[in-house]
């Protein structure tokens, strides 16, 4: 994965955890309003985190979140997209799953996937805990 594209990625999940609300109030109700067989606070905190690019199909129930390709005005060539699985309804650091996908453009104009670093996936995973136990402390706190 670029450099820039990996930057972009982890500038967007910083925003998402800056903007966590210090009122306990509002942030209860964002998780009040979560329903399904998933754990609020991994739904809310990805759908935070990877808020830059475009929701394609959220689905509470299943706990599936797919996101749709974006491409950065840094790298017009190149254009990414995501899948999350929430896979518990308890929030614990096996209970999300990232899945990051890349293309790039060849010289004809048609996009070909490209290889996505491991490591990408588990950064956006522990941008998503992170987010999520903030969400949680400020709700008891």
């Amino acid at each position: 994965m670029s450099i820039r594209l990996m930057s972009a990625i982890v500038l967007g999940s910083a925003l998402a955890l800056s903007a966590c609300s210090s009122g306990g109030s509002s942030t209860r109700q964002i998780v009040e309003e979560v329903e399904g067989g998933v754990n609020p606070y991994l739904w809310r905190a990805s759908l935070d985190t990877l808020r830059f690019l475009p929701l394609e199909n959220a689905d509470p129930y299943g706990g599936i979140i797919t996101f749709d390709w974006l491409a950065f005005e840094e790298t017009p060539n190149e254009r990414v997209k995501a899948s999350v699985f929430i896979l518990d309804t308890r929030l614990r650091a096996d209970g999300v799953k990232v899945s990051v996908f890349r293309q790039t453009r060849d010289d004809v104009g048609e996009w070909q996937d490209a290889g996505v670093s491991t490591d990408t996936q588990i950064q956006l995973e522990n941008k998503i805990l992170e987010r999520a136990r903030l969400l949680k402390a400020s709700e008891i706190g």
